[in-house]
């Protein structure tokens, strides 16, 4: 750094950007450098930031090495792409509200930044104003007593509808929730924190509305926000209704009241502050009287956390966990308002968050031959069914093919339909199909009969956007039902070329597969060649859920290995038994206890532990690298929700494990 200052460049030179240039003017530790822009003959530029060096392009900008950090003002549907292009370039960024367009954008935002080791803050400049830790002190010292209702709004109108400026167009992510919703929203969970002796608390329920325009989004919004210890916050914004703007906090012995408090009742170059405290009739006002521009506490709280090797905000700052609980209230919010963006739809989503096209799909992943499928397979299987929107899944399925993965695990149950959606619209727009092993399953309990496997591939395939998979597992088994009708059924769809590699049953027993095996080569039907049974260090003591069936006994293993029959394993890492949710004095998780606590488990488990330590690992990594290292064909599937978790995960393919290890680590 260059004399203890930051060097600030600015991406977007809109309005926001001169409001950020006066707080980085009347900040201790900052120095706008540059400023970027795709435009350079922009009129009143060099007027709008006299003496600031104008580079062309935003990729020049974080090319730059005479800037330190940057400060992100592009509407709101670039925030997350330059944000990850900084953390690439090294940079350090302060992105201006909001993050990103959801939680799971801003998730991966921060997993960049994680990775690049760069600070990345979101700018809500008043939660650094001294009258927010002014109002947090009121709260917490018990001014107006125990705090029960918080009432806080921000909402201006425009006077007209304009289908192309950025504050209503759907392409844009236009609407009050994101542009202004975000402010109360913060805020209640400010207040709500600090009534609990905490930073910030997130809500247990959020039930949201708001009216719609033309282009689907909000021109005024409300939601009711209920915490865990009772408190209920009533939040509004609206870019076409001109709100009161007040915060108003209530409490069992007066209430607090805050005008304007996003400028601390001023405006973006000056707010002195005002709270004003309501009791008996009284009112008594508090003045912080802090005269410096309200941008500059952002810049020099972003400026001392990147000079302590911080990479985040600290309190009352918006921390990596403040940020994504505001965006999840958010999501929440729009979901019952039923808004989705344009931009956020399949048709206009054709690029990664980085807005890049889709990588070769290469990476950590190696690949290997499953018996009876005509295509290289990667070593380990993604379930995604978490996910509701194809903004959000489509971040997750485009990390995994980037790095190696090909195996995509779906269901006609799953999400009730909508996994299946999402990956028809992902392989379609990104054009993966043919590169990618495509898993479909079906005939799950209480629709377990043979004439419903057609029936059910022909609406799944219609969802997937094509006419075939490439493994098909019938999801339960009916014992009352002859196994040969459920091989011909499936040999059926083999022969019709809807099922192109192998087949079998998930939670089948061996037994059930010997029979069916023999069938078919009885009768010349196509033979089941695979699996999808539960496998992991762990053995699943009874079952998660009805009709389970575990792979994991000694006498199944010798089974597998004798037959050679390729094992597609769900909860391949115990579902949380080698983390730290579990442990002999830890008995709080039901399904933990229930299926996996036994002494010979936690002998494993131990065992994982002991090994983990000296390879510089997590026990989880080598869970899953046990699986991987059968001497059977074994796929493990894996269900990471972010690509925090997929990493993770991922780190078992460091561990190359020996038979002799794998033989300790399940035995001792």
């Amino acid at each position: 750094m260059t004399d203890q200052k930051i060097r600030w460049g600015i991406i977007g030179p809109g309005s926001i950007a001169k409001a950020f240039r006066g707080g980085v003017a009347g900040s201790q530790h900052g120095v706008l450098a540059a400023i970027a822009t795709r435009d350079p003959n922009k009129p009143n530029l060099a007027t709008d930031f006299p003496g600031v060096r104008i580079v062309h392009g935003y990729e020049a900008l974080l090319a730059d090495p005479d800037i330190d950090a940057v400060y992100i003002a592009v509407p709101h549907t670039g925030h997350a792409e330059w944000a990850i292009k900084a953390a690439e370039a090294g940079k350090h960024v302060l992105v201006e509200k909001p993050f990103a367009l959801s939680a799971f954008e801003i998730d991966a935002v921060f997993h960049a930044h994680r990775k690049a080791g760069t600070f990345a803050g979101e700018a809500f400049m008043y939660r650094l104003h001294p009258q927010t830790a002014q109002l947090a002190e009121l709260i917490r010292s018990g001014t107006i007593g125990e705090v029960r209702m918080i009432q806080s709004s921000f909402g201006f109108s425009m006077g007209k509808f304009q289908p192309e400026h950025r504050l209503f167009a759907s392409k844009l992510a236009g609407g009050g929730i994101l542009d202004v919703g975000g402010y109360p929203v913060s805020m209640a969970r400010f207040i709500a924190g600090a009534a609990m002796g905490k930073a910030f608390a997130d809500p247990v329920k959020v039930a949201g509305t708001a009216k719609l325009n033309a282009e689907g989004t909000d021109d005024w919004a409300a939601a009711i926000l209920t915490f865990e210890n009772g408190i209920v916050a009533q939040v509004s914004c609206a870019v076409m209704a001109n709100l009161d703007n007040v915060l108003r906090i209530h409490g069992s012995d007066g209430r607090i009241e805050v005008p304007d408090f996003w400028f601390a009742n001023g405006n973006r170059d000056q707010g002195l502050g005002r709270i004003d405290i309501i009791k008996g009739g009284k009112t008594e006002t508090v003045s912080v009287n802090e005269t410096r521009h309200v941008y500059s506490f952002e810049a020099d709280a972003a400026a001392e956390a990147i000079f302590a090797g911080k990479q985040e905000l600290a309190s009352p700052g918006m921390s990596w966990a403040d940020s994504l609980g505001n965006a999840r209230v958010l999501d929440a919010w729009r979901k019952d308002a039923g808004i989705e963006y344009s931009v956020e739809k399949s048709a206009n989503r054709v690029n990664t968050l980085a807005n890049r096209k889709l990588g070769p799909n290469q990476g950590v992943i190696p690949k290997r031959n499953i018996p009876g499928l005509g295509k290289q397979a990667s070593a380990v299987a993604l379930g995604f069914e978490d996910f509701r929107t194809f903004a959000s899944g489509s971040i997750l399925l485009d990390a995994f093919w980037e790095k190696g993965g090909n195996i995509f695990d779906t269901a006609f149950v799953y999400g009730a339909g909508y996994t299946e959606k999402l990956f028809g619209e992902w392989h379609r727009n990104r054009g993966t199909r043919e590169g990618a092993v495509l898993i479909g399953k079906g005939a799950h309990s209480p629709l377990c009969y043979p004439d419903v496997i057609a029936k059910q591939l022909t609406v799944s395939l219609d969802r997937l956007q094509t006419d075939y998979v490439d493994v098909y597992f019938m999801h339960r088994d009916n014992l009352d039902v002859p196994v040969g009708e459920f091989v011909d059924a499936m040999d059926a769809e083999v022969k019709a070329g809807r099922i192109r590699g192998p087949f079998g049953g998930s939670n089948w027993t061996m037994e059930r597969f010997d029979e069916a095996v023999a069938y078919a080569e009885r009768t010349g039907k196509t033979k089941p060649m695979a699996l999808s049974n539960n496998f992991a260090l762990s053995e699943m003591l009874v079952p998660i859920w009805d009709g389970c069936v575990t792979s994991s006994t000694d006498a199944w293993k010798a089974w597998l290995k004798e037959k050679q029959v390729t094992n597609l394993s769900w909860s391949s890492q115990g579902r949380g038994f080698f983390t730290d949710r579990a442990g002999r004095d830890k008995t709080d998780n039901e399904e933990l206890v229930r299926c996996w606590y036994n002494e010979a488990n936690f002998a494993r488990r131990d065992r994982a532990i002991e090994l983990a330590n000296k390879l510089g690992h997590s026990p989880i990594h080598v869970a899953l690298a046990f699986v991987l290292a059968q001497d059977f064909p074994s796929v493990p599937l894996i269900g990471p929700r972010t690509l925090a978790e997929l990493d993770d995960s991922l780190r078992a393919f460091d561990i190359k494990l020996t038979p002799d290890q794998v033989a300790w680590l399940d035995r001792g």
